[in-house]
């Protein structure tokens, strides 16, 4: 494994962050750094619980980060899982894999950036490089969080309208059946 490679398993960080792999900015070659993450069972319980999912199963995160400019780092990558949720519509536990790509920008904290303009949906600032150090850990979880569907359907899950009276839809059908 050459210099630039490093391979974690990461263990429990405490409450606040399930997953944390702080990198510092001298830690990083001209070459770049690549970093692995692989997260454990407890930490894969405590993902699932923080995105309100049944279950997170086969979690890993490859980033590379470079740096850029004078003070930047670039950070990209992918971050694989297998999500088990309720389906919207079924209601039904499935699996649903996950593959969200990382692209993220860092500036030291506190450099100016340029404002956003309303016209370009698009633009997404620098995150900010914290005391000289980036938790790749929390991009990780970040982008994980990112690619979960917010309204799951399981694949071929079909909604089937309950047949209904139309009469009980009226609102005067209560009425006329107080005046009974």
């Amino acid at each position: 494994m050459s210099d630039s490679q490093q391979n974690d398993t990461v263990q429990h960080a405490g409450a606040v962050q399930p997953l944390s792999r702080i990198i510092t900015i001298s830690e990083i070659s001209s070459r770049g750094l690549d970093v692995e993450l692989k997260a454990d069972a407890e930490i894969l319980a405590a993902l699932a619980r923080r995105m309100e999912v049944s279950e997170i199963r086969d979690f890993k995160a490859r980033i590379n980060l470079s740096h850029e400019g004078d003070d930047g780092i670039h950070a990209t990558g992918m971050v694989h899982a297998i999500i088990k949720q309720a389906c919207g519509v079924t209601l039904e536990l499935f699996e649903a894999p996950l593959n969200e790509e990382v692209d993220v920008h860092f500036v030291p904290a506190g450099t100016p950036v340029p404002p956003e303009s309303l016209e370009d949906e698009s633009y997404d600032p620098p995150d900010e490089i914290q005391d000289g150090r980036i938790d790749v850990g929390a991009l990780a979880v970040e982008y994980l969080a990112l690619g979960i569907d917010p309204y799951p359907r399981k694949p071929d899950a079909v909604f089937e309208v309950p047949e209904q009276d139309p009469t009980a839809l009226s609102p005067f059908s209560a009425l006329s059946r107080l005046k009974d």
